[in-house]
């Protein structure tokens, strides 16, 4: 695929304001020991992820509070409080005392994310299925007056709170020219003979700069990013994030972006988008490992128990560190006395604890695996690069 300039767009005037049109990926590129370098040691992680997260016993079913936790923060970005604890608790069936609206939102999130997924067996990452996902993602939220599924008919901006077109910091495309700019968009992410993390790391900005949508750009974007290392065979299932990155850094994310779109900082942008992903497959796999290591660990304290149902329970807190004993029974297939002693036997052990103080239908959880998925992101390398 022919490279063209390194120049990013350019100012198309509109009366008092002046809209950016991105030029048509990829740039040119300047390939500097520093690039190659950072690029290396991203593929270099992401690959060990790729290898030893699909080594585990239970990627897939590490893959929903995963993707869960990438939904909170993605979502945090955009303004939303629903803490992870919340989420998975109410998914278990759980009262909490976030706002509904939040929880639908990040729980919109998981649903376009999943709905990706299955497209992906259907069809390539194109124009199409960001609809999909955006028609998912904004449907019965604050955002629903932002047509859900439909790309903009205004102009948008993005700036402070009360900013308008006039003290705006950045002014995408005109409502005429989002098309035309997704099409371009979408014929280089099936052309591009760039390497993959460098194709999408170049496309992330460029959604990002198109804007298509009135609102939810950004979870969009975001999502965009986990499906096409997933489409492209990097990652066996999708245990990678970079919105803990994104959100740890917020600023340097959007001076990333509007560097580029500024200056032509490609490769200020290339860099620290790699970062991410080296940084976020370390702490994804020292996630996953360290839960792995729970599940071991508890599996082995119940195995000796004349029924299985400690060990099925035990199974069941990789998915969600919550549960209550009407959730198990429905889940296992057993009676709800069957699940209530399960449940009561891990109490005993010390593996999971009831949250909250109700006497009818209580709720427990294993705070050890809750706060593993609850920390920090670790954004310093382990390996001291």
């Amino acid at each position: 695929m022919a490279s063209k300039s390194n120049i990013p767009g350019k100012k198309v005037p509109l009366g008092s304001y002046a809209a950016f049109v991105p030029a048509p990926l990829p740039p040119k590129l300047d390939w500097t020991p520093r690039l190659i370098r950072v690029l290396s040691d991203a593929d270099r992680l992401i690959g060990k992820l790729a290898g030893e997260g699909g080594r585990l016993p239970n990627p897939h079913i590490l893959m929903r509070p995963f993707l869960q936790r990438e939904a909170v923060l993605s979502s945090k970005i955009e303004g939303t409080q629903a803490t992870l604890g919340e989420l998975l608790a109410a998914e278990a069936g759980v009262a909490v005392d976030s706002s509904p609206d939040d929880l639908r939102e990040v729980g919109n999130y998981v649903v376009a994310l999943e709905h990706g997924i299955v497209r992906l067996k259907e069809l390539p990452l194109c124009v199409r299925i960001i609809r999909e996902l955006h028609e998912k993602l904004m449907t019965d939220v604050r955002g629903q007056q932002a047509t859900p599924g439909r790309f903009r008919k205004i102009q948008n901006w993005i700036g402070k709170p009360g900013s308008t077109l006039a003290t705006a910091s950045f002014i995408p495309p005109p409502p005429d020219d989002v098309e035309t700019c997704l099409a371009a968009w979408e014929n280089f992410l099936h052309e591009s003979d760039l390497p993959p993390l460098v194709t999408i790391a170049l496309a992330h900005y460029q959604f990002e700069a198109i804007h298509p949508f009135l609102d939810g750009n950004g979870r969009v974007g975001r999502l965009l990013i986990t499906l096409f290392l997933i489409e492209r065979q990097i990652l066996p299932t999708p245990l990678l994030y970079l919105s803990a990155f994104f959100e740890a850094a917020r600023r340097d994310y959007y001076d990333g972006l509007r560097g580029v779109s500024e200056r032509g900082e490609w490769n200020e942008w290339l860099e620290y988008f790699l970062q991410g992903v080296a940084r976020m497959s370390e702490d994804a796999l020292s996630r996953a490992a360290r839960i792995n290591s729970k599940l071991i660990e508890w599996q082995k304290k119940v195995a000796g128990d004349s029924t299985n149902a400690p060990l099925r329970v035990v199974e069941l807190l990789a998915a969600n560190p919550f549960i209550t004993a009407k959730g198990a029974a429905k889940k296992l297939g057993v009676a709800f006395t069957t699940a209530q002693r399960a449940i009561e036997r891990l109490e005993r052990l010390g593996i999971v604890k009831q949250s909250g103080d109700a006497k009818r239908d209580r709720a427990y959880c294993a705070n050890a695996l809750l706060e593993i998925l609850e920390e920090p992101a670790r954004l310093k390398s382990s390996e001291g690069t």
